[in-house]
């Protein structure tokens, strides 16, 4: 498996993150040598959504408003309905994503976080996945949907469910080790 040490991962969630959702691509980042930044809109703590219950808090690193994707070489959504709900309402969260995306940095989603995705404009000529609820969406808002395990296209790296989670903590670190995305147009 490819290393991302030195590599900085940016982690963006609110409350009702799906919770192996930021745990796993967290956990597997840090493991292969990259520093992990929780960032939310709130300080303190976010609660996890684990299935069909609340479930664990994860401790909030660093605010909204004290990151910048200048600081970083990716940035990754975790799903849940609630989390990427809260967040495609925040001018804040949809503008430092499209910073990644236009700064050519390598943005995950997973889940419902394709939602952000479809809300910023960087669904649109894409291919995508996304989870099984929100084709709809991700169809309408240009981009081409496909029912496999992790798609990246020009960096954005998408999954379906938890079921994906280890695809798509390898995919994000190979892509960061592949470094700049140079070839993608300008949004």
């Amino acid at each position: 498996m490819a290393q991302a040490t030195g590599k900085k991962v940016l982690i963006l969630a609110a409350q009702g993150f799906e919770q192996s959702e930021l745990e796993v691509p967290r956990d597997k980042l840090k493991a292969a040598g990259a520093t992990v930044v929780i960032a939310s809109p709130e300080k303190g703590e976010i609660k996890g959504w684990d299935k069909k219950d609340w479930g664990r808090a994860v401790k909030v690193d660093k605010t909204l408003d004290e990151v910048k994707a200048d600081d970083f070489d990716a940035i990754v959504l975790p799903g849940g309905q609630i989390n990427p709900d809260l967040l495609r309402a925040n001018p804040k969260a949809l503008k430092l994503i499209k910073d990644f995306y236009n700064q050519k940095k390598v943005v995950a989603a997973v889940c419902h976080a394709p939602w952000l995705l479809v809300e910023t404009g960087i669904a649109k000529g894409k291919k995508m996945t996304s989870y099984h609820s929100m084709k709809t969406d991700v169809i309408n808002a240009g981009a081409a949907w496909e029912d496999s395990p992790v798609v990246v296209d020009q960096g954005v790296i998408t999954s379906r469910n938890p079921g994906d989670l280890d695809a798509f903590s390898a995919k994000i670190i190979e892509e960061m080790a592949e470094g700049s995305h140079s070839h993608r147009s300008a949004a």
